[in-house]
């Protein structure tokens, strides 16, 4: 299952009320989110506001287009602008992946156990 990750920056004088926001996220938005192809989304949130979204999703540029076309995302986009930094929430840094432990112990599941390899 291919998962996204990115980053955005909260303002950290907002970081309370980010929290309090997303503990009760719109029933609509959420609905919106899954029928875009959103799956096994979380967010994480460091005290410093650095906040880390991690999405399991076919295709996360398709996945984002599809929620960006519903009417209750733009409101909520609209709602939790003032958050971020950027000043619009739009400015998501992906990560790349550089370790899979799964990945990884695939190939080892056969080898000795005493394989270092």
């Amino acid at each position: 299952m291919p998962r996204a990750c990115f980053t955005l920056q909260v303002r950290p004088d907002r970081l309370a009320e980010y929290r309090e926001r997303h503990a009760a996220v719109w029933p609509e938005m959420l609905r919106a989110l899954r029928d875009a192809g959103w799956r096994d989304y979380q967010l994480f949130l460091r005290d410093d506001g650095l906040l880390v979204g991690i999405v399991e999703t076919d295709d996360l540029a398709a996945a984002q287009a599809a929620v960006d076309a519903t009417e209750v995302s733009a409101r909520w986009e609209e709602s939790m602008a003032p958050f971020f930094e950027t000043g619009d929430g739009r400015g998501k840094a992906s990560l790349d992946l550089v370790f899979d432990l799964d990945a990884q112990l695939a190939p080892t599941a056969t080898a000795p156990s005493g394989d270092p390899s």
